[in-house]
């Protein structure tokens, strides 16, 4: 590559960034940052109540599982022993 066209390019670089950093440092950019901010704040509000929203259901989901296996189990329980009695029944017979 030609120097020339180096140190255009490098003069363009140097140009186009000390005007990017006079643009991205103006009010109106302050300004759009602040707007973009408080969207964002919004945003994370409104996503921490859904958040809150499915922990919420999450748990009611678990306490009724608890409590059908807590069921299901007294079932089997109850059903284990009314084949322990059915069993003792015939030998007592005897």
């Amino acid at each position: 590559m030609n120097i020339y066209k180096k140190l255009a390019l490098f003069a363009g670089g140097t140009l186009f960034g000390s005007a990017g950093i006079k643009l991205l440092s103006s009010k109106d950019a302050k300004n759009a940052y602040a707007h973009t901010a408080a969207a964002v704040l919004r945003m994370k509000d409104c996503v921490m109540t859904t958040v809150n929203t499915v922990q919420e259901n999450a748990a009611d989901v678990l306490a009724t599982a608890k409590d059908i296996n807590e069921q299901r189990a007294q079932q089997a329980e109850q059903a284990q022993q009314a084949d322990e009695s059915a069993q003792a029944e015939p030998a007592d017979a005897e």
